[in-house]
């Protein structure tokens, strides 16, 4: 099984990179978009096992966003977890209503942060997304064969 695939979708470059340093530390692929229409096309192209989304973003929010991907049936079970600046009970509602799996609020704690992710990344649905993405993977090398 490959290692897991973490989308991280914020507008903040130091954002992006801290997430993805905490990450990559863990054995974790980190792809990153900086805003809502990048991050649409990272999911249909990287197909990631979670995404990690802030909610101010450019072109398109991070309630938007949630929404999309939940519509389409092959991300309906993706985790998303909501990591944003926004910590008020109104704003958390929200990104459960548009979809969210958990909430995040910013400044966030490392640890808890990979504890977060590595529980979402340990379902089965996660582990079945992997396993579909390492035959697929298999399949486009024998095809250049």
């Amino acid at each position: 099984m490959d290692d897991p695939v973490v989308l991280v979708v914020d507008d903040s470059p130091t954002v992006r990179k801290i997430v993805q340093l905490t990450l990559q530390r863990e054995r974790i692929q980190v792809v990153t978009a900086g805003d809502g229409l990048s991050a649409l096309a990272a999911v249909a192209d990287e197909q990631p096992d979670l995404i990690l989304l802030d909610i101010m973003l450019p072109r398109m929010d991070g309630y938007n966003i949630c929404q999309v991907v939940r519509r389409n049936m092959a991300f309906r079970d993706m985790p998303i977890i909501m990591l944003s600046g926004k910590d008020g009970l109104f704003d958390k509602m929200r990104g459960k209503l548009a979809g969210s799996t958990e909430y995040i609020t910013k400044p966030f704690d490392s640890a808890e942060l990979v504890q977060t992710v590595k529980r979402h990344l340990d379902s089965a649905v996660v582990r079945e997304r992997a396993t579909q993405r390492a035959m697929q993977r298999q399949q486009r090398m024998r095809r250049r064969v």
